[in-house]
């Protein structure tokens, strides 16, 4: 069993191990480029416990492997009565990513 690690990108934190891949927000990175995160804790097979406060030491190494677009998303706006209806939406910008190591 591999270590896992709580990761920190975005304002929103997300559990990693070894090998798997990530869709979180998009990162100023190119294509293939390494990254680096800050963990907020990580944990071991044996039981072992480490959690920062905020942050631990130990950071997680991952590869941007592309950018994807999320799915759409709409906003409507009505006003009752006047004869208002708005509406937009947006695609929101991803990158997924896959972590080499957790040290």
């Amino acid at each position: 069993m591999s270590k896992i690690a709580v990761i920190k990108t975005g304002g929103k934190q997300y559990i990693a191990k070894e090998n798997d891949i990530l869709i979180v927000d998009l990162l100023k990175a190119e294509k293939d480029a390494d990254f680096e995160f800050e963990a907020v804790a990580s944990f071991d097979p044996e039981g072992d416990v480490e959690v920062g406060m905020p942050l631990i030491a130990s950071k997680v190494k991952a590869k941007v492997v592309e950018h994807v677009l999320g799915d759409k998303v709409r906003i409507s706006k009505f006003k009752a009565k006047s004869r208002y209806r708005k509406t937009t939406g947006f695609r929101p910008k991803y990158t997924k990513v896959q972590i080499v190591s957790i040290s």
